[in-house]
């Protein structure tokens, strides 16, 4: 397992030790930095650079989301995994449109915790899964009342290939070594699939893709 340095931003002591406790079982794994709100989190990230840093959505001074949103003006390959009680999907809307790679359910399993900063680290995508059904059982509910059509079925096999692995967090030159493409072609149609999906940014997509399951 690779070397990581970690931040971990939460105004709870006792959850800090928790989750570093956690973390450190991983002998490559460093826990780099800790803070107790938001804008102290900015600043040891800013200051530290770790290469993953995991944030409360409730803390003082500055929530996470804000705090993400900071980070990532300034240092936008920041990989970011937020922490929450909730699993309620305007948070993870706007966490996500902060520019967070993942969400992650402060009741989650260890498992889960190491499995997200592992996602994370490696520039992926990662949501506990209780907050996938939650957004896949809205969406589907969403579709239902309103009659509507999925508009994924409206994608080519290449498009969903591709949805899929910008979800993931690939950018579009990972995206082109991986299918063997130029990375022109995979900006061609990661323009087709923001117009078939009506989606206007990479946030938007990867939440669609949680909704519609094609990541988890």
């Amino acid at each position: 397992m690779s070397r990581l340095s970690i931040l971990i931003g939460d105004d709870h002591a006792l959850l800090r030790s928790g989750l570093k406790k956690i973390l450190v079982e991983h002998e490559q794994w460093t826990v780099v930095g800790e803070a107790g709100d938001g804008r102290a989190a900015v600043q040891l990230y800013l200051d530290l650079e770790p290469d993953v840093a995991l944030l409360d959505i409730g803390m003082p001074l500055l929530n996470g989301i804000e705090a993400t949103r900071q980070i990532v003006r300034r240092r936008p390959d920041a990989r970011i995994l937020i922490l929450s009680m909730h699993a309620n999907e305007a948070y993870i809307v706007q966490a996500l449109g902060a520019g967070a790679k993942g969400y992650l359910l402060k009741d989650s399993a260890d498992t889960e915790l190491v499995q997200g900063v592992e996602a994370v680290a490696a520039g992926r995508s990662y949501f506990s899964p209780a907050v996938s059904k939650v957004l896949l059982d809205d969406y589907v509910r969403r579709l239902t009342d309103k009659g509507l059509t999925d508009r994924y079925d409206t994608l080519s096999e290449r498009e969903r290939e591709i949805l899929q692995l910008i979800a993931e967090g690939r950018s579009n030159k990972e995206v082109a070594t991986v299918l063997g493409v130029s990375p022109a072609t995979v900006e061609t149609h990661r323009a087709h699939i923001f117009e078939k999906l009506d989606v206007h940014n990479t946030a938007e997509l990867v939440l669609y893709a949680v909704r519609r399951g094609v990541i988890s």
